[in-house]
């Protein structure tokens, strides 16, 4: 193992301690000189101290959610847009403080400017500790082990990540385990494709005795397993995989949620939708909204909400599409609903109709979802749970991102469902919204998503 492996930990964790303390010191300091000269009732030390210190748990809460403190993880782009979402999210708490402290509101320039230091305080620490970051560690050199299926694609993500990862070469399993066993110690680390399970054990057993690092692909059994019980009844290990779906308590709780939150999203963004219903008639004089059938919980039909975003007769054809990368169907003003995913607004009426929930797989198309199937039988496994506004595939996943892929990322949440999991993607969506890569598109001339595995 290389030495400097070991100090990897103590970079991350040194680089989270220095912003941290900065940016509380900075709404310390704030209250300090100033906030605490504007409010009727003067705080005392203490008081300031707590404050602060609910400040800096609210701002490890939503750096860690939103993933603002990952140098060496993340991109420097995405660490800067997650980091400052995070600060906003956290000064307008604080700001919301102070109005309620004081019983009433305030000029928020104050706290504007801190949001400004603070970023630009981010771009500095983030671009400083990346340098060293990358200097301490290199990108690894991986070799891709490859079996029938094509791994072109995890090639092109892996290849994307050049601060990580060099993609050095390649061999396919064909070539034997002895082989690929030699040649991988001319790398830093080898990526396992979808290659039969035998010779992957052999693979993963012999890295592991030669403390070589591997990157596997998983496949739907591994999510299987991966999520099942470990009994400890015996002297043997046991793994029980549970397949009967969410537990009667689990429903209630789920269910009283869905309702309770899409009601209030529906009164906070009643203006929104006022707004866009607007624009979107004055545009072509076309209704607003647009339904079309998707699938949800045990293979239901039903009847989904959306903000009209594609000319009127955008299937006149009656071919069923998913939307391209330059579609000449959407509208100016379903260019900007796609980008920022309002035009899903709607769908809090399917939530409190019991269609969907806020958090679930995606809800596919029928004619969509059959295409699928026809490759990947699989597919269906999405069906145990209701379809969701957001999702597991929806967050860590794109629009496009590939069937194969999606159902894993899917059967992740199914099987290791929880309501933290729950509220934990609820707090990302935000993040995503304004996220391009999040909400892009197939390629030209396709309808699915089925032909980036080829």
């Amino acid at each position: 193992m290389n030495r400097k492996e070991q100090y990897k930990r103590i970079l991350k964790f040194g680089s989270a301690a220095v912003i941290l303390l900065i940016e509380v010191g900075l709404y310390w300091l704030l209250w300090q000189l100033y906030l605490n000269n504007i409010i009727e009732e003067r705080f005392w030390r203490r008081g300031i101290w707590l404050l602060s210190a609910l400040y800096g748990v609210l701002l490890v809460f939503f750096l860690q959610t939103y993933g603002g403190l990952k140098i060496g993880y993340l991109k420097r782009g995405n660490i800067i847009y997650s980091h400052i979402l995070s600060l906003f999210i956290v000064n307008t708490i604080g700001y919301f403080i102070l109005a309620l402290i004081d019983k009433r509101f305030h000029s928020p320039v104050s706290f504007i400017l801190l949001t400004v230091v603070d970023g630009i305080i981010v771009c500095i620490w983030v671009f400083l500790f990346q340098w060293i970051y990358g200097v301490l560690f290199p990108p690894r050199r991986l070799l891709v082990v490859y079996g029938v299926r094509p791994v072109f694609s995890i090639m092109e993500k892996i290849g994307a990540r050049d601060d990580k990862y060099v993609i050095g070469g390649s061999i396919s399993i064909d070539e034997g385990i002895d082989k690929i066993m030699a040649k991988a110690k001319e790398f830093e680390g080898i990526v396992v494709g979808d290659v039969p399970s035998h010779d992957r054990n052999l693979i993963l057993k012999k890295c592991y005795d030669s403390s070589i690092r591997v990157y596997m692909i998983p496949k739907i059994s591994d999510i299987l397993v991966r999520s099942s019980t470990n009994l400890n009844l015996f002297d043997t290990p046991i793994l029980l995989s549970k397949n009967e779906g969410l537990q009667i308590d689990q429903m209630a709780v789920k269910r009283f949620i869905d309702i309770v939150v899409s009601l209030i999203g529906i009164i906070l963004t009643s203006p929104l939708f006022v707004m866009f219903g607007a624009a979107i008639h004055l545009a072509d004089r076309g209704p607003i909204f647009y339904t079309q059938t998707r699938l949800t919980i045990d293979g239901k039909l039903f009847k989904i909400y959306k903000f009209r975003t594609m000319r009127v007769d955008a299937e006149k054809d009656g071919v069923a599409r998913l939307a391209g990368e330059a579609d000449n169907r959407i509208t100016d003003v379903g260019k900007i609903l796609r980008a920022t995913r309002l035009d899903e607004l709607p769908q809090l009426f399917n939530i409190i109709k019991g269609e969907m929930s806020l958090v679930g797989p995606r809800p596919e198309r029928p004619e969509i979802a059959a295409e699928y199937m026809e490759d990947l039988p699989e597919f269906a496994m999405r069906l145990k749970m209701k379809a969701g506004l957001t999702g597991y595939a929806q967050v860590h996943g794109k629009y496009n991102t590939t069937p194969y892929d999606k159902l894993k990322l899917d059967l992740h949440y199914i099987r290791n469902y929880s309501l933290w999991m729950d509220l934990i993607l609820i707090v990302l969506t935000p993040k995503v919204l304004f996220m391009k890569e999040s909400t892009e598109g197939v390629g030209e001339g396709e309808t699915n998503a089925n032909n980036k595995d080829k």
